[in-house]
């Protein structure tokens, strides 16, 4: 189902379409209450052409059961998932911001780029989102071993009242996921991949590290860590990576470019 600014689901009025993504589609909302109360949220939802496409579902539905489990200042906050006119809905806080790529891009255009005090603060709030999902565990205490997979500048956010929130678990690796990844499938964006994601081996915490890592080197220089003609030299790259001192591009605080 397409939704369309001034339709009411579920108790939600959608006020726009913000963006679309290989899966779901995001909206601005809006939930209306007694005496005027109102409040903005935002809601995704699973693209009409996959919505009767049963994999596609279970991993909507395995990334808002997971992130509803995230309670933590610097992770997007799921509120509810609702099912609506035979489609899913995911509601979420709305953050009211900009992502972390499109800062560096508009930066970039500039010719400007962060303080590297801000970049260190930046890059440890979202290690503290991502340790809060890598430290989740179910009901009897036992570890779920989430790890995101998909740490990039795309999925930072930045809000205007200064908050950074990791968001979008939807490829997260988990053992409570009903949808099992594949062994040799590889999910995530290849310039922020570690060696072992590219390589399609095992992974644990370490590669969303890893990626936090390639995200503030990309933060301090600004460029790129990774550039290549084709996908399968980039891939080549990842896979192999040399990594040059983002204090090669710019003077930096000796400890922070190491």
């Amino acid at each position: 189902m397409e939704l369309k600014p001034g339709q009411t689901l579920a108790g939600y009025e959608i006020i726009d379409h913000v963006k679309s993504g290989g899966m779901a589609s995001l909206h601005l909302a809006r939930k209306r209450g007694v005496a005027g109360f109102q409040r903005a949220v935002a809601i995704k939802v699973v693209h009409p052409a996959l919505a009767k496409d049963r994999k596609f579902v279970q991993m909507f539905l395995d990334e808002a059961r997971l992130a509803v489990l995230i309670q933590h200042p610097n992770v997007v906050r799921v509120e509810e998932l609702l099912e609506a006119e035979g489609t899913y809905l995911m509601v979420m806080e709305y953050v009211h911001g900009c992502s972390l790529f499109e800062l560096l891009r508009a930066l970039a255009q500039q010719g400007r780029r962060l303080s590297p005090d801000l970049v260190a603060w930046i890059g440890a709030q979202i290690a503290d989102g991502l340790h809060a999902a890598h430290e989740l565990r179910d009901e009897h205490g036992n570890l779920l071993d989430v790890v995101h997979r998909d740490v990039s500048p795309q999925n930072i956010l930045l809000s205007y009242g200064g908050h950074v929130k990791v968001i979008d678990f939807g490829i997260a690796k988990s053992s409570a996921r009903a949808d099992k990844t594949r062994v040799g499938v590889i999910r995530g964006k290849i310039g922020y991949m570690s060696p072992e994601q590219a390589n399609a081996q095992h992974l644990d915490r370490r590669t969303d590290v890893y990626a936090t890592g390639i995200v503030m080197w990309e933060m301090l220089t600004p460029r790129p860590l990774f550039r290549a003609a084709n996908e399968a030299h980039l891939r080549d790259m990842v896979r192999i990576p040399h990594v040059p001192a983002p204090g090669v591009f710019g003077s930096l605080p000796e400890h922070l470019d190491k």
